[in-house]
């Protein structure tokens, strides 16, 4: 259990139910920098050996969400590695298992040997057979935590609607080539958007997974921050995207791009951006002239 005085390590920037969950419950949590340019592990290390009393757990999201940070096997054999010596638990939230591109395979925290020690990982239907607001997932690894999720939800609800649990299981038994659709689908867009805005002058990487774009604000924005950047884009160019402040102090020189929409509407997207871009550029020409 988690209450008043405990302490929760989670990554900076990071979704917010990740920290917020453990505020709910009265947890204090210590933010570990993820971001290029400074080492997870030695920041990791550090919040650990810097927090009285020790943390009680580390919240993990690979493929992540706002960052779509993709990691391989090795980074989880760290983590639990670091997370055994210090006896903390781990949550990693897998909810973009299959959605991954470009030949990526996204591992399971529970591949490590010994994970399952103290170790859990959560999954959900909504991403890989879209299957949002029907809220159904499941969580499998240490038998402890499981069992702590099964006595709380038993004091929460009385069980899950059936027609959706049946949904799911047909779902999951079923053939799987939807998950490959879906997938395929999200990689079309990410390629229109990333595409079009590295051509309008807006350089960004492709992510290997995830339904999100994370885009460093350009150079000649960046004093705005993220949230009057995202207001600018929504005045000038009609776009809507979700300031990186939003996920912490660590994401305030980004955006996160949501691949919510079909291609045609994309490139609506990166025409009012490209539009924008070039009009702030005549501005400055101007008032230099």
């Amino acid at each position: 259990t988690l209450g008043p005085g405990d302490a929760v390590l989670v990554p900076n920037p990071a979704y917010l139910i990740h920290p917020y969950g453990s505020v709910i419950a009265g947890a204090d949590i210590r933010h570990v920098p993820l971001v290029p340019g400074i080492d997870f592990f030695v920041e990791l290390e550090k919040a650990i050996k810097d927090s009285w009393p020790k943390p009680k757990m580390l919240v993990l999201n690979f493929p992540g969400n706002p960052t779509a940070q993709c990691v391989e096997l090795e980074f989880f054999e760290r983590v639990v590695a670091i997370c055994r010596e210090h006896d903390i638990w781990i949550i990693h939230d897998l909810a973009y298992a299959d959605l991954v591109f470009d030949g990526y395979v996204a591992p399971s925290i529970l591949q490590v040997p010994g994970a399952k020690d103290i170790a859990v990982e959560f999954f959900t239907l909504s991403k890989s057979y879209n299957m949002p607001g029907w809220r159904v997932g499941f969580m499998c690894g240490n038998k402890t935590l499981v069992a702590a999720l099964a006595r709380m939800k038993s004091y929460l609800d009385y069980g899950m609607f059936t027609p959706i649990q049946i949904a799911a299981i047909t779902a999951l038994e079923g053939p799987q080539n939807c998950v490959r659709e879906i997938a395929e689908l999200y990689r079309k867009r990410r390629d229109v958007l990333c595409e079009g805005l590295n051509a309008a002058g807006w350089e960004v990487e492709r992510p290997r997974g995830t339904m999100f774009v994370w885009a460093p604000i350009p150079e000649q924005y960046k004093h705005l921050g993220s949230l009057e950047f995202s207001k600018k884009l929504l005045a000038d160019a009609k776009v809507a995207v979700a300031p990186g402040i939003g996920f912490g102090s660590y994401g305030d020189d980004h955006v996160r791009f949501g691949l919510i929409e079909n291609e045609h509407r994309t490139r609506q997207a990166v025409r009012g951006i490209r539009d924008m871009f070039r009009k702030d550029q005549k501005k400055v020409a101007s008032a230099g002239g």
